[in-house]
């Protein structure tokens, strides 16, 4: 059901090229689109063909011979009884030393042990190893999506305060472009603005060139056509998520405790697979019955005397039940135990750490997106109170109170303030999903 969903969301998505992408949609686009995901309708392939080819294992197991062979000796009478043979008219001339035999031997299991059972088992379990390592795989790819979506969020906004700023340079140059012809300021207070604006407007266009970078690994991911101007400036537009809504649907989860990531699903059917195996041990001790015929033509058969007497080939055949047990698997049992509960033990290990780590990387996010919800506080007052300094800067400037650097450097100074807020922002956003990825919350 769940990759149904994901296929529907996947067709939106191509459908709507020209609409903005929340990153759920993003994550589920790349997902689908992902080679790896191919990879399950294999597994479970491949899974199938296995247990039908174990399960054939009930069947009747035919072979076909052929045989010629020239011996050194054969069964023959002894030699007084040939010569006493002689007398009465009859000769005795034994087995000739070339046979030959055409045969078919047919064999039926009748008890196992469970052995074919066991190696089923073996098999559909090893197949969940295989899909949930794939899981595995395909879940970093929600984490690769993070990286390039918030960026995309990041530069975006520092485009817009770019051009903000560019608009306010603007501003001034025109002022100062007034006041230069009315002879209150400067020329190189003029030169000295638009000189800064234009490296504004080179910011902007490496801001852009790295966007266009970050739009195309993205669309490439979630199988978009890479933009350009064939596409009418079709692109991945990011939706920035709401913080707030971000937080109250992200706590209830840190709540309620640890989440079960792929990695745990993998090492635990690790762990289901040992198990099996384990239990294999003992079908293969297990005593085997099984019924068999064979049949053969050709030359000696099973009537010996007949054929010392005429070298003729003949049909024979055979019938039976026939009961094994091979007692080699005690030999290396013991050792065979000990290892599988070394494998245990090592992914036991590893699930550990692994929950030993992502709960190290829980602690850092939440400190993260503490920290950053504290200095959030401040920006707004900063913000505020670096625009009342560039304003009466603007102010003194007119007056001629200050110089034309004096007014650059506040302005700098405010929009640094606005970047600050927008980094802050999104880092906490990028932190409260990486968290999200961490404990492994659904979209």
């Amino acid at each position: 059901m769940k990759r149904v969903l994901i296929g529907l969301s996947f067709i939106l998505f191509h459908f709507s090229f020209s609409v903005a992408q929340s990153l759920e949609e993003c994550q589920q686009a790349a997902e689908h689109n992902y080679p790896l995901i191919k990879q399950y309708g294999l597994i479970e392939k491949t899974t199938e063909l296995t247990v039908a080819n174990i399960q054939k294992g009930w069947l009747p197991q035919v072979s076909a011979s052929a045989q010629a062979t020239l011996q050194s000796d054969v069964t023959a009478f002894p030699n007084q009884m040939q010569a006493m043979y002689k007398t009465m008219g009859i000769e005795m001339e034994g087995l000739k030393k070339d046979q030959y035999r055409v045969g078919i031997d047919v064999q039926q299991t009748v008890f196992d042990g469970g052995a074919i059972k066991s190696q089923k088992e073996i098999a559909r379990q090893q197949g969940e190893v295989q899909y949930a390592q794939n899981e595995v795989n395909l879940y970093n790819v929600r984490k690769r999506v993070n990286e390039m979506y918030f960026g995309l969020l990041l530069i975006d906004e520092q485009i817009k305060l770019n051009q903000d700023l560019q608009d306010l340079l603007a501003t001034n140059e025109k002022k100062l472009a007034s006041m230069l012809k009315g002879g209150t300021a400067a020329e190189s207070d003029y030169l000295n603005v638009k000189a800064e604006r234009l490296n504004v407007v080179q910011q902007a266009t490496s801001l852009q060139a790295q966007r266009q970078a970050l739009v195309r690994m993205l669309s490439a991911f979630c199988g978009r056509p890479t933009p350009g101007p064939s596409l009418n400036g079709g692109e991945i537009i990011p939706v920035k998520p709401d913080i707030q809504e971000a937080l109250n649907y992200l706590r209830p989860s840190i709540q309620g405790g640890e989440g079960y990531r792929p990695e745990l699903r993998a090492l635990d059917a690790q762990l289901r697979l040992a198990d099996v195996q384990e239990k294999s041990l003992d079908a293969a001790l297990k005593p085997k019955l099984g019924v068999f015929a064979q049949g053969f033509y050709g030359y000696p058969g099973y009537n010996m005397f007949e054929d010392m007497m005429g070298h003729k080939w003949s049909l024979n055949g055979m019938i039976g039940a026939r009961l094994t047990w091979n007692i080699g698997g005690l030999y290396t049992r013991k050792n065979d135990k000990a290892k599988l509960n070394a494998q245990r033990s090592m992914f036991t290990v590893q699930r550990e750490t692994f929950l030993f780590n992502n709960n190290l990387e829980q602690i850092l996010q939440n400190e993260n997106i503490e920290r950053y919800r504290k200095l959030m506080n401040d920006d707004e007052e900063i913000i505020s109170l670096r625009s009342s300094i560039r304003k009466a800067a603007e102010s003194k400037l007119s007056h001629g109170i200050i110089d034309v650097n004096d007014l650059v450097k506040e302005i700098n100074a405010e929009n640094a303030a606005r970047v600050q807020q927008t980094v802050h922002e999104i880092e906490m956003l990028k932190e409260v999903y990486d968290l999200r990825y961490t404990l492994n919350i659904e979209h």
